[in-house]
């Protein structure tokens, strides 16, 4: 509940607070007193968007703070969601500079207005979920014979089931596009995947062949320089080998007289071992050399279809051709790997319907449970604030799957007993729409966890008895829930636990807005100048004093 609200430097007011009752709080003043800027201040606390043209003081800033008395599981997971600290006393700032830079804290943190709209739903009732306006719309009908309703569970539980679906149907939808537009393609890129299957490169095959290639169209100058070389190095008149070996003797019979002598003997040795395997590997290799015309045309012809591939794909390596070959194969085997997921995305579908249907036929039971009981209590609380001839229905009507189920709820409304129904919002007047307000709001609030409800001249367009009726379920719904409500009516005023008077004030040559909380007396005598007039008659005091100790 909204124990105080404080508000400073906001439109007309300089400075006021104003500290709540738990139960039924009644607002009144002149018309232009302020009223209803007490409500845009609150809104503002409840993450309404600011505008730094409401600073009293262009030189100030606007602070507004709304303190709230709440149990900490009806806002737990709304604090477990964002990581804030919570204590059973609430305090939510907000802060408007002259620059229009805005601010919002939650005890002390830090928050955006976002956040801020979020964690008045779990608060009051700003005429936001239930106004007049709502009562035309689909979604708000819907909400309101739900909270009658009254099972969160199943609903939650189809709306998890539908939002699957809705997933299956997107996948679907993209996959069937995939395959349209895959199968355009699909004839070309399964010819590219049969030329590079049938060409049948292994890695780097390409490279090999060019040089293979080069070895073949020189094979005769390579044997001719090999066989030179092994001449050389072996079979000459004096081979090279040999005069090393000679050598290579020759210093070590000097290795007792000089000590730089062994290693040069060592070193000499080891060149002839080396060459001696060097004249061993030419000579391999000049028995593998060898001109063979056949295979120079095979080759050829090889190297011709890699190179024309490679410009084909524009690229420079075997391997990339291998690459682009394993990723055609991937495209084709996806083509026709979609009809099977389609298939499995169709069945998935068609399970996730079974399951919607049945749990959509439990919500409609449902809901069409409550749908006459409910028109019929809220023709009777019709009655009661005057009138007696309207009349409202509930419409479901079972149609297509949809977010919230497969019904369409249509609030009809005959003010005549005509019995010529059309949507409320359509037919009814501004009072007949406030009084209807009213008493959906009466029946339903105590399925809506909101503490605090507050009523902006809910009393619209009645008086007398009528709103006598609507202070008697006014004065009942306080008995569970805290309500503000701004009236005109001194019948409702009446029945107030804590009635505050607005007015204007003019100090240091500005008005400004006040509020207090009136005395037993004084409201005796706000209710009789609310029934009579600025000098209430004798007759209006007592019916004052009569309407205060009449509940």
């Amino acid at each position: 509940m909204l124990q105080r609200l404080t508000i400073r430097n906001y439109a007309i007011i300089d400075y006021l607070e104003v500290d709540f009752s738990q139960n039924l709080n009644v607002i009144t003043g002149e018309t232009g007193a302020g009223k209803s800027i007490l409500l845009g201040a609150l809104s503002l606390i409840l993450g309404d968007r600011a505008d730094p043209g409401v600073l009293f003081d262009k030189t100030g800033k606007c602070i507004i703070e709304g303190f709230f008395k709440v149990k900490k599981a009806q806002v737990l997971s709304f604090f477990e969601k964002h990581e804030l600290d919570l204590e059973e006393l609430l305090i939510i700032r907000r802060e408007i500079s002259a620059s229009g830079k805005s601010r919002a804290f939650v005890n002390d943190t830090p928050v955006n207005i976002s956040q801020l709209g979020e964690l008045s739903t779990y608060l009051v009732d700003l005429h936001q979920q239930f106004d007049t306006l709502a009562l035309a719309n689909a979604d708000f009908q819907r909400e309101v014979i739900d909270a009658l309703v009254n099972k969160p569970v199943v609903l939650q539980e189809y709306q998890q089931v539908y939002s699957q679906y809705a997933q299956v149907q997107k996948r679907y939808k993209h996959l069937v596009e995939s395959r349209d537009s895959a199968n355009k393609e699909l004839d070309y890129n399964r010819f590219l995947l049969d030329e590079l299957t049938e060409a049948n490169f292994y890695q780097n095959e390409v490279e090999d062949l060019d040089a293979e290639l080069q070895t073949l169209s020189h094979a005769e100058e390579i044997k001719n320089t090999l066989n030179r070389i092994y001449f050389q190095l072996k079979e000459d008149e004096q081979p090279i080998l040999q005069q090393i070996k000679q050598l290579q003797a020759s210093l070590n019979g000097l290795a007792n007289f000089h000590k730089e002598i062994p290693g040069l003997a060592e070193r000499l040795l080891s060149t002839y071992v080396e060459l001696q395997d060097i004249s061993g590997e030419i000579e391999g290799i000049n028995d593998q050399v060898f001109y063979d015309a056949a295979r120079i045309e095979v080759v050829n012809e090889r190297l011709t279809m890699g190179y024309r591939l490679f410009k084909k794909h524009s690229v420079q390596t075997t391997n990339e051709l291998l690459e682009i070959k394993e990723a055609l194969s991937t495209k084709v085997a996806d083509v026709l790997n979609l009809d099977d997921q389609l298939l499995a995305l169709e069945q998935e579908q068609t399970r996730l319907q079974e399951h919607l249907l049945q749990t959509a036929a439990i919500i409609t039971a449902h809901r069409q449970e409550q749908a006459m009981p409910f028109a019929q209590r809220v023709n009777e609380l019709l009655a009661q604030v005057g009138m007696p001839n309207a009349r409202l229905k509930v419409d479901i009507l079972v149609g297509e799957l949809n977010p919230h189920g497969q019904d369409t709820i249509d609030f009809l409304f005959d003010a005549n007993k005509s019995n010529q129904f059309a949507p409320v919002g359509k037919v009814a007047s501004g009072g007949e729409l406030s009084r209807i307000m009213l008493c959906i709001k009466s029946l339903v609030a105590k399925s809506v966890a909101l503490p605090t409800l507050i009523f902006d001249e809910i009393d619209t367009g009645i008086s007398g008895e009528a709103a006598r009726q609507v202070g008697i379920i006014l004065k009942d719904l306080a008995k569970s829930h805290q309500i503000i409500c701004i009236t005109h009516q001194p019948q409702i005023a009446g029945k107030a636990d804590a009635h505050y008077f607005v007015f204007k004030d003019a100090k240091a040559d500005k008005v400004t807005t006040s509020v207090r909380l009136l005395s037993v007396e004084e409201r005796v005598n706000k209710i009789a100048q609310m029934l009579s007039g600025e000098k209430p008659t004798a007759a209006a005091l007592e019916n004052a004093r009569e309407m205060l100790t009449s509940f």
